[in-house]
């Protein structure tokens, strides 16, 4: 089916504005459309937009204190719905149309209806095909901890309501959780201390996701 003119321009402006993760935002509407081939272009806009507060950083944009900060989550999709509907406005979009991505952007984190449980888990498949090695870089980094990740890997699975999704999310899940426990081990070679006899003494915690 050819891709509607809206569509078409709001990939344009997620391409343009934010290259620091649109593939997550342009796989997300892959996964919908797998999920779900005939979702309303309400659902496809929002899936496909759902992110775009962060590619316009400003003195309002929401502060992270940990990877499982429901407040963040709320300010995000707060923001992001006003910096969506305002971008549809200038496209000329049709008044309920916008009230409805609206809508579905404030829940993309939630959902709550059947829709927005649809763009739920277009996001959470998106993020599990697109934003692991991010997340693993994090830890790297000491950003966050493994164990944050670790929940954020699992959550991002477990909020899924919709069957098929979190059939094809499992063993996304599961991979990623495979790498993270590599990466621990690594990190975990790399500062254990080293014994006379050139041996080192690994110990590995057992973090709870």
């Amino acid at each position: 089916m050819p891709e509607s003119p809206l569509i078409s321009a709001a990939r344009k402006w997620v391409v343009d504005k934010y290259p620091y993760n649109s593939d997550h935002l342009l796989r997300a509407l892959e996964r919908l459309d797998e999920l779900a081939p005939a979702s309303s272009e309400a659902v496809r806009l929002a899936t496909l937009t759902h992110d775009m507060e962060r590619a316009f950083p400003g003195a309002d944009s929401p502060a992270m204190s940990s990877l499982d900060d429901p407040e963040y989550n709320q300010l995000h999709c707060q923001r992001s719905a006003r910096i969506v509907t305002a971008w549809l406005r200038e496209q000329h979009a049709p008044a309920r149309l916008i009230g409805d991505v609206e809508q579905l952007i404030l829940a993309h984190e939630t959902g709550g209806t059947a829709d927005a449980d649809l763009v739920q888990a277009a996001d959470s498949l998106s993020f599990l095909d697109t934003n692991v090695d991010l997340f693993l870089g994090f830890v790297r980094s000491g950003r966050f901890p493994a164990s944050a990740v670790r929940w954020k890997f699992e959550h991002t699975y477990e909020r899924i309501q919709v069957p098929r999704a979190r059939a094809i999310a499992r063993p996304l899940v599961k991979a990623a959780v495979a790498r993270l426990a590599v990466l621990e081990r690594d990190l975990a070679s790399a500062t254990a201390p080293s014994h006379s006899d050139g041996h080192s003494t690994v110990s590995v915690r057992q973090d709870k996701g």
